[in-house]
């Protein structure tokens, strides 16, 4: 976390009090991957991190507001996800490559943060303008990248005029995004993680190119 550290009351914190702040964010992530978002509460972090309530209610106002610091820090990592696609070629065996990278990239994504997204996604699904913001932040900087490469590929005369370079790119993005929040559930199709890497990257590299990928 760059920049200063400040505690509710707006007073800056020292390097204890920033060591305090992150060992409560870091408990109740941890505490989210294996408990429902709801019945998570400000006493049970508290303990957890081995300090008190009145403590936590220095850094945070309440257990949203510290999900809401966690999912931040989450969407400034996510926004790096563009680097998979920004400047990248989509033609023979680099495009499949691209493919590749970017669909790795999402599910390991995914698979790290899975906890703190499953609660971005209730919250924007409840209408909560908070969490949607985070989530679009996440997914746009990935949806414009493709949106570019699909007009690159157009000026070219690669792609056919009639494809809409921000339609198809965002779908693409929402089923990478669909896909990756529902790895563990292919187990229960007979889905192996092996399986879905591949046939992820070809129906991006399809979507984006119209063309079967040179592997």
């Amino acid at each position: 976390m760059t920049g200063q550290v400040r505690t509710v009351d707006g007073r800056v914190a020292g390097r204890r009090g920033q060591a305090t702040r992150q060992k409560l964010l870091d408990c109740l992530s941890e505490m989210l991957s294996s408990s429902p978002y709801r019945d998570v509460k400000v006493i049970d972090v508290a303990r957890k991190a081995g300090t008190s309530p009145a403590t936590f209610y220095q850094y945070f106002p309440d257990v949203e507001g510290a999900v809401l610091d966690i999912a931040e820090e989450m969407a400034k990592e996510g926004a790096g996800l563009t680097d998979l696609v920004a400047g990248r070629s989509w033609v023979g065996k680099a495009g499949w490559a691209t493919s590749e990278e970017l669909v790795d990239g999402f599910l390991d994504f995914w698979r790290r943060h899975d906890a703190i997204l499953r609660v971005v996604d209730l919250g924007a699904a409840e209408g909560d303008k908070r969490f949607y913001k985070i989530r679009m932040r996440i997914l746009n900087s990935v949806t414009n990248s493709l949106t570019d490469s699909v007009k690159e590929l157009q000026a070219k005369g690669k792609v056919d005029k009639d494809i809409s370079p921000a339609a198809m790119a965002g779908s693409l993005v929402a089923m990478l995004a669909a896909v990756a929040s529902h790895q563990k559930g292919f187990t229960t199709w007979g889905v192996k993680q092996s399986e879905l890497r591949p046939n992820l990257a070809q129906l991006v590299h399809l979507g984006i190119t119209g063309k079967k990928p040179t592997k």
